[in-house]
């Protein structure tokens, strides 16, 4: 019988078995977290939970896989594929179940902060081995498989947790989690090989202290930004306590031997370009997952299903390009695609600021999917190009750097966006009643409606600007030599 625990090299194994494994593990990690958001105002009833408390059941998943993520760099080092998988998607399967037969708000925080726990390890160390098995020549195929994952569970997460909600127990949602982690966790055991090289390092104490600090103090600070407003006094100190955790955090890294994540890699100045851009989208990304919901159900009276629905599409048509872009990234590269797709991603966003309250329901649909065209035309293959130009020791710490800068913005595009359409809403509702004057309590919530609405237009201008400022970057985007022809300095490893 083989040992599967032993290393074995990129090119003498078979790759499907491991791509299969990891897709499914970061699929089920994803739409795990989007079946929440619908779910949690049923939660609240059933569970009698206030809002405030209810929402510490999505923000306490967001931080724990927000402080774990950083460390990811260093559990790839010192520990093998497939004991990593095994165990993250083991935590994943016990926390769903402990999350489905929860009695109450107590086990049912704790089952999420074990769910977290092992989906934090999902989506870096899936990029890691497919920086592993593939050479640069052939990894925007690759990538687009992971694409396919990221695009569709968000997606598919709204409509499903919508029709079970409404006719089902939310615990349902658990119980159809469960069995998927629980076939990827076997079918790992059987299949998964490992493909990463190991290094060792030892375990520096200070560095994950001051790295849950940081990267907790500021994800903490900016969600709550977004409900609780930027002059509240706990969101002032945990992001006050977040900048200074994260100044003397990489202070350390830049001065340590063996640093817990390494910051040196925007020495590669491509990778940092592309790391600005995933940034910037994210940014934009978040407007439509936000606000077209807020617009469907608060302002247009349409159920969570249907807004769910009116993402579905979208989905489905993301879904087939990720593969498609992929390819066409190893063809072309990513200048081409991430030019094209933000400038789709520009246009359908700013078609966005013009919602009236009798905008069509299938409107809002087609510009929904094409704006998730061009949003599949760049995820993927900005992040890659920039991976591509660090070397295979720096692998780790790049897929680490980039997904928890992901995390970051989009806890800062979400808190900035609400903070806009908040700020916007309440003048453009100053302007409006001395105008018309109030009658009535109806004519009261129309006007507000009206209001609610300019504000999320003026949010999605926002959007649009980011949009436009990830287009201009993408010009200074570089095709790269593969990795075996480039030295390990950050001047030769890039190139036109």
């Amino acid at each position: 019988m083989k040992d599967r625990s032993a290393f074995i090299e990129a090119d003498k194994v078979a790759k499907g078995p491991i791509i299969f494994v990891m897709v499914l593990g970061a699929f089920v990690a994803i739409l795990n977290q989007t079946l929440m958001n619908v779910a949690l105002p049923v939660m609240m009833v059933d569970l009698d939970l206030d809002a405030s408390t209810a929402q510490w059941l999505t923000t306490v998943y967001m931080l724990v896989n927000g402080i774990l993520i950083p460390i990811t760099a260093f559990l790839m080092e010192k520990f093998s594929t497939r004991k990593l998988l095994l165990t993250a998607m083991s935590l994943f399967a016990v926390g769903t179940l402990i999350c489905g037969i929860a009695p109450g708000f107590i086990m049912l925080i704790v089952g999420r902060i074990i769910q977290a726990a092992g989906a934090g390890i999902m989506m870096p160390l899936l990029m890691n081995v497919i920086l592993s098995l593939f050479p640069v020549e052939k990894r925007g195929g690759a990538m687009g498989l992971i694409g396919l994952a990221m695009m569709s569970a968000p997606a598919i997460g709204p409509p499903l947790s919508g029709w079970i909600v409404q006719n089902y127990s939310w615990r349902l949602l658990f119980f159809i989690v469960l069995p998927i982690a629980i076939i990827d966790v076997i079918v790992a055991y059987f299949m998964l090989r490992n493909v990463t090289k190991l290094s060792n390092p030892k375990v520096d104490i200070p560095s994950i202290i001051l790295s849950t600090f940081a990267f907790g103090g500021l994800l903490y600070g900016f969600s709550s930004a977004g409900q609780n407003g930027w002059s509240d006094p706990i969101v002032l100190a945990t992001l006050g306590i977040g900048v200074v955790m994260m100044a003397i955090f990489v202070i350390r890294q830049l001065r340590i031997k063996t640093p817990m994540l390494e910051f040196r890699v925007f020495k590669y100045s491509i990778f940092s370009l592309t790391t600005l851009i995933n940034v910037v989208v994210t940014m934009a990304m978040f407007a439509a997952m936000l606000l077209i919901p807020i617009y469907l159900q608060n302002v247009r009276g349409f159920s969570p299903l249907e807004s769910g629905l009116l993402l579905l599409p979208g989905a489905i048509i993301s879904g087939i390009m990720s593969p498609i872009t992929g390819k066409l990234f190893d063809k072309i590269g990513a200048r081409p695609l991430a030019l094209v797709g933000l400038a789709i991603i520009a246009i359908t966003t700013y078609f966005f600021t013009d919602l009236t309250d009798t905008t069509s329901y299938t409107y809002m649909m087609v510009l929904y999917s094409g704006r998730m065209i061009g949003i599949s035309m760049i995820m993927m293959p900005i992040m890659t190009a920039g991976l591509n130009v660090l070397p295979q020791k720096l692998y780790s710490h790049g897929n680490a750097m980039s997904n928890t800068l992901r995390q970051v913005s989009g806890a800062i595009g979400t808190a900035f966006l609400i903070t806009v359409m908040s700020n916007q809403t309440t003048d453009h509702f100053k302007e409006i009643v001395p105008k018309t004057g109030v009658q009535s309590k109806e004519q009261l919530a129309h006007l507000k409606n009206l209001a609610t609405i300019d504000g999320i237009n003026d949010a999605f201008m926002v959007a649009t600007v980011f949009a436009l400022i990830g287009f201009v970057l993408s010009f200074w985007i570089k095709r790269n030599k593969p990795a075996e022809e480039s030295a390990f300095t950050p001047e030769q490893s890039e190139a036109q």
